[in-house]
């Protein structure tokens, strides 16, 4: 099962999500309806939360993982991902705020305290630096990222798109019978 408990915290899920048999979802996660997760991604939700939003894809081999709490920062740094959001294969996501309709590129690393607004398209392969705000409607690339220009309206409609295509093979998934965990109804 890919799903395990982490002290008094368990994974919670929305109606028809979906995650394959290699993934593993560990501790305080909620993940939101129509959201999938793939082969060998690790959910580590054990000394902070993470939340997925609705219509989410966390695509093979991607790390989620999160810093605990101290008493510099009590709040420590959860893991938030916004609705529509797609994330590549073999992304890194550690401690980092990501907003709606975002497309996180393969291989990219994104660090602790990033916050990533609404509508943003990071290129794979990219390291954004711990604390660094990535601006809505714009392009980043680079290690370390930086802008590099704004989204033409053909990116910022794919990137709606393509989450909505991973919902589309998500629930392929689901009808066919797939050993995948499905959420709600």
């Amino acid at each position: 099962m890919p799903t395990s408990s982490y002290l008094n915290t368990a994974p919670q899920f929305g109606a028809r999500t979906y995650l394959h048999p290699s993934c593993q979802v560990i501790g305080d996660v909620l993940i939101g309806d129509d959201s999938s997760i793939w082969c060998h991604t690790v959910l580590r939700g054990d000394v902070n939360r993470i939340v997925i939003g609705h219509c989410t894809n966390i695509q093979d081999l991607t790390m989620c993982h999160v810093s605990h709490k101290s008493a510099d920062k009590p709040e420590g740094s959860p893991l938030i991902i916004g609705d529509y959001v797609t994330v590549g294969h073999s992304v890194i996501l550690h401690g980092c705020t990501i907003g709606n309709e975002c497309l996180i590129g393969m291989g990219s690393i994104v660090m602790d305290d990033v916050v990533i607004h609404d509508r943003v398209m990071v290129g794979a392969g990219s390291l954004i630096s711990p604390g660094k705000v990535l601006e809505s409607g714009m392009l980043y690339m680079g290690r370390p990222a930086k802008a590099v220009r704004a989204l033409t309206e053909k990116e910022l409609a794919y990137l709606r798109y393509s989450a909505e295509h991973y919902m589309r093979v998500k629930n392929n998934y689901l009808r066919g019978g797939e050993q995948g965990k499905a959420g709600g109804g």
